[in-house]
């Protein structure tokens, strides 16, 4: 009787997933067109699932293990089944390999449903606390039917009732497995995970690579979406990508917006746009909701608008608004989802369509079109800091070996400390530099979070334009955020530099022995990783070697390097300014006075106005360079004898 059973429920299973995947399929095709390489990603997708993948499970070792176990023991388990009971190829030892993917599959399982008996709050719960048992009765009842394959037992052991009792077990488990892969349910993201691999829009993540500047919209073209208004708008393997989650949380657990109240939650986020896509509402979310906002109020469909103005769309505008863009979220998917592309995607149709960016955003895009700064100073002021430096101009220069680009700090009296000490270190050192000056405008950061392409494009163009007059062989900036734009973003408008952090490139200077450093006498040193340079650029060690060279031993947070807690700062959030329950800067000082630190050791102008906007008592915060400015040991000004003349030599006589 089982041996005319499990062929029928094996191919019925597979029958339907076949068909369930050509569903999914067509219903990510809604989305917009992009390009792939459809055979060669598939090629390569087992190597970027099983190392590339691999390595961000890495981080937490149960989960990699039991992943490892479960996933491993599945794929042998359900490939040999089919061969096995699906074919009836019964052979001793295809049986005995069934029989030890069962057992790994089974031990997998064990340790699943034991981290699902207490799970921690980031995990889904509802469908997924299924999702152990339903593995633990695939590997079972297969272990079972195969004892007599295997010639464990022998053939027709146990009648008629435990054939039938092994169906249901076997039922249960390839409808989880095999139908609930393609048509929804805990394991949706096993199928659209691995596709998504292959498919993934960034592939320049793979092999160790990084991938981390925003994608140009194409204003020329009139076609051309700006930005995504509905779940369609979305590139198709954005869509498959929303659908490869596998609602671990981790992207939760890290978001600074989510930790401070606002109506954030990136797995929420990525739900939603699951279910824009199908059509429905949030009410069977079995996760956390967004701070402040009950499940069951929004819902739409493929062709309705994610965001309806004064309505219950499928997210409220405040939700995108929330976001530091920090990718704190995006480096921990285990899944490699882009988070932040998509919210700045919906931002763009808000700002370009319907222009409605909240509180200061307006003002602010206004002001770099305006004055090319967002502060809407008068642009004759951008080098008045510097007034008594005596600057190298590239104007009058025409060529250096580093270009300078000072970034809007400029403008903020804190931050021109920041930027007179670098050129003090620049001076010292004896770089050939020059500055911009007048000619120097915004990067165009801003803008672009918040979703103003338009606005970035120009001040980006206008930026390749000028330095396209000049020679140099570098560019070097206090600013992560400039760094990251000129490096990472210009180059699709066809501005390709050799961009530097003014950390790494002191580093450079100091391992060149061009600097005569003292050491540093203060107290106690934390340092505090800005986003844009670690997360963005994966710059760690640099700052941190700087610091070691001047005899800083740093008193590393909990939360630090690549798990560093965003300053709130980034995305544009000071300017949207969406209310929480409590600040970021403010939880990232209490990761701060944990050390028992005296000092904050910064490299962002953003991390310093935020940090330093904490309520005292507090350490102090000081730039990277004005550490090193502090103990540099400057070559003693040779004093000039007084020239006296000889009738005055004459008269004293």
């Amino acid at each position: 009787m089982l041996n005319t059973l499990l062929p029928i429920l094996l191919f019925a299973a597979l029958g339907l997933a076949v068909l369930g995947a050509a569903k999914r399929f067509f219903m990510w095709r809604r989305g917009r067109p992009s390009k792939v390489e459809w055979v060669g990603g598939l090629l390569k997708m087992p190597r970027r699932y099983l190392v590339d993948l691999h390595h961000v499970v890495e981080r937490d070792k149960y989960m990699s293990k039991t992943h490892v176990a479960t996933a491993g023991g599945f794929v042998l388990a359900a490939l040999l089944a089919i061969v096995v009971h699906g074919f009836g190829l019964h052979n001793r030892i295809l049986g005995f390999a069934l029989l030890a993917a069962t057992v790994l599959m089974f031990v997998g399982a064990l340790f699943v449903a034991k981290r699902r008996r207490n799970p921690p709050s980031r995990l889904s719960k509802g469908p997924w606390m299924r999702l152990p048992k339903s593995l633990l009765m695939f590997s079972v009842s297969f272990f079972i039917a195969t004892l007599p394959v295997a010639g464990i037992l022998p053939e027709g052991f146990g009648g008629w009732m435990l054939a039938a009792i092994l169906a249901v077990g076997v039922a249960w488990g390839v409808s989880e497995l095999f139908f609930g892969m393609t048509w929804g349910g805990p394991m949706k993201h096993a199928f659209a995970g691995a596709l998504h691999l292959a498919w993934h829009r960034r592939a320049e993540r793979f092999g160790g690579g990084r991938s981390t500047g925003l994608k140009a919209l194409d204003l020329d073209d009139p076609k051309a979406p700006l930005g995504v208004e509905k779940p369609t708008d979305f590139t198709w393997n954005q869509l498959l990508g929303f659908d490869a989650c596998v609602q671990c949380g981790k992207c939760e657990a890290m978001c600074p917006a989510f930790a401070a109240g606002q109506p954030l939650n990136p797995k929420k986020l990525i739900q939603d746009m699951v279910i824009g896509l199908a059509g429905g509402n949030d009410a069977k979310f079995a996760g956390s909701p967004y701070p402040g906002i009950p499940l069951g109020e929004h819902g739409g469909g493929p062709h309705q608008p994610i965001v309806v103005q004064g309505g219950k769309g499928l997210v409220e505008a405040d939700t995108l608004w929330s976001c530091t863009t920090c990718r704190a979220c995006v480096e921990e998917c285990p899944m490699m989802i882009e988070h932040v592309d998509a919210i700045v995607d919906m931002r763009r149709h808000l700002t370009l369509e319907k222009g409605s960016t909240p509180n200061k955003g307006a003002e602010v895009l206004d002001n770099l079109i305006a004055t090319d700064n967002p502060g809407g100073f008068n642009p004759g002021g951008r080098l008045n800091w510097a007034a008594d430096l005596n600057l190298p101009l590239m104007s009058e220069k025409g060529e250096a070996e580093v270009l300078f680009w000072v970034g809007d700090g400029a403008f903020d009296m804190r931050n021109q400390r920041t930027l007179r000490a670098f050129v003090k270190i620049l001076k010292a050192a004896k770089v050939d530099f020059a500055v911009l000056g007048l000619e120097e405008r915004d990067s165009g950061d801003v803008a672009r979070r918040l979703g103003d392409e338009a606005t970035f494009q120009t001040l980006a163009r206008r930026n390749i334009a000028t330095l396209a007059k000049y020679r140099f062989q570098r560019i070097v900036t206090c600013d992560p955020h400039s760094f990251h734009v000129l490096k990472n973003e210009y180059g699709e408008l066809g501005g390709r530099y050799d961009v530097l952090h003014h950390s790494t490139y002191i580093a450079t200077l100091i391992s060149r022995d061009l600097l005569d450093l003292g050491q540093h006498k203060g107290g106690s040193v934390t340092y505090h990783d800005p986003c844009y340079l670690g997360r963005y650029n994966g710059e760690y060690e640099a700052p941190r070697a700087v610091l070691k060279a001047i005899g800083i031993e740093v008193k590393e947070m909990e939360r630090s390097g690549f798990r560093s807690r965003c300053c709130g700062g980034g995305g544009g959030a000071p300017i949207t300014d969406i209310p929480g329950k409590q600040r970021i800067p403010d939880m990232r000082m209490v990761d701060i006075k944990e050390t028992g630190a005296e000092l904050v050791a910064v490299g962002c102008p953003q991390c310093t106005a935020m940090l330093e906007g904490v309520v005292a008592p507090r350490p102090e915060i000081k730039d990277i360079a004005e550490l090193v400015a502090d103990v540099l040991i400057e070559a003693p000004v040779p004093v000039k004898k007084p020239v006296v003349a000889k009738a005055e030599l004459a008269g004293v006589q």
